[in-house]
């Protein structure tokens, strides 16, 4: 992957298992979260980046000409660093990708807000006030309705990109047991600076440094026996 001449990411190749939480982790720069935008084309929107290579999504490649991108979004949503709520209601944020998908019956949009919300684990506490405008709730709470918004349009993948860095560490746990229970229904790929968090929350692990994957296995064997020096090093914290 490529930003005008210069290369961010390098001969990268990686499985990604079904309905399980796979983290990235590396320094700041070393093309962890250019890698993660490129699993939905979020990459298209920067001005000079290019992708040469396949991303395959059940055996079909999303850099394919004929590629709904829309349609590709949906399949494979985002949650970014700092919560993004729109500035209207807790209602319109989840009832949004529904609608631009083509469900305009009230009693459907309403089922889907529910249910969103509950498997984002923020419906008690808005339930009585889902007029009330979305960013007038908490950092945590727009996190997990970001989250939610995400839900309503039933992807299959869901990237986060540092989604608890801009979180206290409350609100930083409650989005750990979140992904840990979506992870029944859902693809989850984490990229996060969160040493304990990676090891916590993931089955997975890749540690990308300088636009390279070092290495990429089972979590606890990154962590406790890597195989190269240098991952050795990033999670024992000599460097990064």
């Amino acid at each position: 992957m490529f930003y005008g001449d210069f290369q961010a990411i390098k001969e990268v190749t990686i499985a990604v298992p079904a309905r399980r939480i796979t983290a990235l982790i590396g320094p700041s720069g070393c093309g962890k979260s250019s890698f993660l935008r490129c699993l939905n084309r979020m990459n298209d929107v920067i001005e000079g980046a290019r992708v040469e290579g396949d991303v395959l999504l059940d055996g079909r490649n999303i850099y394919d000409s004929r590629t709904d991108v829309v349609e590709l979004r949906k399949r494979v949503g985002m949650v970014f660093q700092r919560p993004n709520p729109f500035p209207v209601s807790i209602y319109a944020n989840v009832a949004y990708g529904p609608r631009l998908h083509g469900i305009p019956d009230r009693s459907r949009l309403d089922a889907i807000v529910e249910k969103s919300l509950r498997a984002a684990a923020l419906w008690d506490e808005v339930k009585d006030k889902l007029r009330q405008t979305a960013t007038e709730l908490s950092g945590g709470q727009q996190q997990r309705l970001c989250i939610a918004r995400v839900l309503a349009v039933e992807p299959e993948v869901v990237l986060m990109d540092e989604p608890c860095s801009a979180l206290d560490p409350t609100a930083t746990f409650r989005i750990e047991e979140l992904m840990t229970e979506l992870m029944a229904d859902y693809t989850i790929i984490i990229v996060t600076h969160n040493m304990y968090q990676a090891s916590r929350v993931s089955q997975f692990t890749g540690f990308f440094l300088l636009g390279e994957l070092i290495e990429y296995d089972h979590t606890p064997k990154i962590f406790e026996n890597p195989q190269d020096q240098r991952t050795d090093d990033y999670v024992r914290g000599r460097f990064g």
